[in-house]
């Protein structure tokens, strides 16, 4: 549902295909966090001496001339939808799972700003990428190991009580089926 109806809402957002104005002035959530990713990358770049600047709604610059576009297929809305379906899909109260989705959302802009940021130093200093893999792949696997470590805290977050709680009725239940 958080995947598709992210497509959805691109593909109905974008003049080049089924566009609708009524969403893409109110529902189109990918233009603002793509301006939010751009503009954390050139503050992190700022910090470590790295001046940039925004071309256009999809592209950074670092002022020496390197730049990054930000196609939609780097803005990690594919890791967002995997994280927040998990949550949803998972046991807890709402307040409980806002939490958890927001903060893992975070996590995962962070990431990305910091891949963006690397990306564009890593230009500047002409380096290598590790084993050759591109920086989607590296993103891709930071964003799953880390969401892999927020399912394992997720899952912990109940406690023992509620694992007894849960084996004991599960206990009961097949008791009651023999």
């Amino acid at each position: 549902m958080f995947y598709f109806g992210t497509l959805a809402i691109i593909g109905l957002s974008s003049p080049d295909n089924f566009y609708s104005s009524f969403v893409a002035a109110y529902m189109n959530f990918i233009a603002p966090l793509r301006f939010s990713l751009l503009r954390g990358a050139g503050m992190l770049l700022s910090a470590f001496g790295y001046p940039s600047s925004l071309k256009d709604d999809y592209t950074i610059l670092l002022n020496s001339g390197e730049g990054v576009r930000m196609v939609y297929s780097c803005i990690g809305y594919g890791v967002m939808s995997f994280w927040t379906a998990f949550v949803f899909a998972n046991r807890g109260g709402w307040k409980k799972k806002a939490v958890w989705v927001l903060s893992g959302l975070f996590a995962l802009w962070i990431i990305n700003v910091w891949r963006i940021a690397l990306l564009l130093m890593g230009m500047k200093k002409h380096w290598t990428i590790p084993l050759g893999w591109d920086h989607h792949t590296w993103f891709n696997i930071a964003a799953y190991l880390l969401i892999f470590a927020m399912i394992y805290f997720y899952d912990r977050s109940f406690g023992k009580s509620d694992e007894t709680l849960i084996n004991t009725n599960a206990n009961q239940n097949t008791e009651a089926l023999q």
